[in-house]
């Protein structure tokens, strides 16, 4: 009964840990949109926090990496089309 508690407790305690730190790192990130500041790291850094327990922060981190993933291919793209077209002339 005792341990039963005690699993509980530790759960709840947990949980609302998570959720004070990875809210947190997530609002600073998103002010660090308007602000200077590494918003493009603390994002999914407060949404990795975020989806140590939330399953609907772990399917905003995967979008949020997708799109930057494709953003830096087609970066990447752009730059060996210009290192090409430069290689030509």
């Amino acid at each position: 009964m005792m341990r039963k508690v005690i699993d509980v407790t530790y759960r709840t305690a947990r949980r609302i840990v998570v959720i004070a730190v990875g809210s947190t790192v997530l609002l600073i990130g998103i002010v660090m949109i308007v602000f200077p500041g590494p918003a493009i790291i603390a994002i999914p850094v407060g949404l990795a926090i975020l989806g140590i327990e939330f399953a609907w922060a772990r399917r905003w981190l995967r979008h949020v990496r997708e799109r930057i993933s494709n953003s830096n291919a087609g970066n990447r793209a752009k730059r060996a089309e210009a290192h090409r077209d430069r290689a030509e002339s």
